[in-house]
């Protein structure tokens, strides 16, 4: 049982290895968008946008919804957005410790 769940956290996270992928979570965070709107906010090719989409799909990260001909995209589940949030919070606090040390190093520099 721990393995598979293993298995199935790590295919979870491929979701997160790619920065269009990523970028996709971030404009679904709040809404709904059609396969046009996103790949005109994304600024991507609607083939490799639906590459990206199908991803999302098959790890069950994203839903579609139909009204005639045009397929709408939302989250499947908001928890995603949490896992998105607290990475990216990471990252910036990275950069922020980051951004002090090499402020204190040239401080350090300047003084001698």
């Amino acid at each position: 049982m721990d393995q598979k769940l293993y298995e199935l956290h790590a295919a979870m996270c491929q979701v997160f290895t790619s920065p269009k992928r990523l970028e996709i979570l971030n404009l679904l965070r709040d809404r709904e968008l059609s396969v046009g709107e996103l790949a005109k906010l994304a600024k991507i090719r609607q083939a490799n946008l639906s590459q990206h989409l199908s991803i999302l799909r098959e790890r069950g990260v994203v839903k579609t919804k139909r009204e005639g001909v045009v397929i709408y995209y939302s989250l499947a589940n908001p928890k995603i957005i949490k896992a998105f949030d607290i990475i990216r919070e990471m990252l910036l606090e990275r950069f922020a410790e980051n951004d002090k040390l090499i402020k204190g190093i040239r401080k350090w520099r300047s003084n001698d």
